[in-house]
């Protein structure tokens, strides 16, 4: 691992799943942080494991610039920072006992009661952490509000294949831990802080598939109507199926198709992507709806839902409209 990282990552890009010893060089140790913020507590976790791979997940390009320029400046070969949310790297990123270690720092605690389901600590993602821990790895959480530290000492005793090292739900301090900016801020500002340490134990883990890739969807239809038709008709709309949402928003017309944005929302992936809606090869009046190349789309179940509510709602336009084909590009 002597190798510097610099080009950029994200979970869009990556195989699903990530083949770790190709991408750090050789077979190692795997420590997640989830949402690194400054990048300190990362820096530091590169430091004391020089024989592990040390894997950071954030949102924010800013930190994630600031991570990557610091891993060149430290030459610290052992970082992989990859832009992503937790929900979509332990979904699809990660094999089942992968990891030796996971730290969580300060996660945002989402108080808007509307944005309660973004919080970090929640049952199905902490099912999804257990499943990609081996027995033995070490889960430590650090955050300064009371109520979610309450909150997650009660999903954390909820669940099985984890085990307390501490002698009560949490402590209020943590010695020879490296104290991270927030951290430094919740001190200064008279905020007690809470930090809880745990270690996977040998009981079998909640089964909680790794998420690959779906086969490239598209549709091809005939219809009488003419692209200027269709986008004149069109009027942004919603489809649903279970916990898969999609909104079909903006239509842009150019020489030879229409790209429809589209925002996908499934459980371990959110994606801004567009629709390509174009001629099928030269027969006139056949069209071909399929994922555009914009923001780095991968197919996945919520993809060929979104072709095929959009495909239905074109061919309802017209009564002559009809389905050719609607399956997925490998069959």
């Amino acid at each position: 691992m002597q190798t510097i990282q610099t080009r950029k990552l994200s979970a869009l890009a990556l195989p699903w799943p990530v083949k770790w010893p190709e991408l750090f060089g050789a077979k190692c140790p795997l420590i997640l942080e989830i949402g690194f913020g400054g990048g300190t507590y990362l820096l530091h976790l590169a430091r004391q494991h020089p024989e592990a791979g040390i894997i950071g997940l954030e949102i924010s390009n800013q930190s994630l610039l600031r991570a990557e320029r610091a891993v060149v400046r430290e030459r610290l070969p052992n970082i992989r920072v990859i832009h992503s949310r937790a929900e979509t790297a332990l979904g699809h990123l990660f094999e089942p006992e992968s990891l030796s270690e996971v730290h969580i720092n300060f996660p945002d605690p989402w108080f808007k009661r509307g944005h309660h389901h973004r919080r970090l600590m929640q049952r199905d993602t902490l099912d999804a952490l257990v499943s990609r821990t081996r027995p033995g790895a070490r889960l430590f959480l650090a955050t300064d509000i009371r109520e979610y530290a309450e909150m997650s000492a009660e999903l954390l005793e909820a669940t099985p294949g984890l085990d307390n090292l501490l002698p009560a739900s949490w402590a209020n301090e943590m010695p020879g831990r490296i104290v991270t900016k927030y951290e430094g801020r919740a001190h200064f500002a008279g905020r007690p802080c809470h930090y809880f340490a745990y270690q996977r134990n040998q009981q079998p883990a909640p089964f909680v598939p790794v998420v690959r890739d779906a086969p490239m969807p598209h549709a091809v239809f005939a219809s009488p109507l003419s692209f200027d038709e269709m986008h004149t008709a069109y009027t942004p709309f919603k489809a649903a199926a279970g916990d898969t949402h999609i909104g079909f928003s903006e239509v842009y017309q150019g020489r030879s198709g229409l790209i429809i944005e589209i925002h996908v929302s499934e459980p371990t992936i959110e994606q801004h992507t567009a629709l390509l809606l174009a001629p099928h090869g030269d027969m006139t009046g056949e069209y071909t709806l399929k994922m555009s190349t914009l923001g780095h789309p991968r197919p996945t179940e919520g993809m060929q839902l979104a072709v095929r509510a959009l495909s239905e709602w074109l061919i309802s336009l017209h009564p002559d409209a009809r389905l050719f084909q609607h399956k997925p590009e490998s069959e």
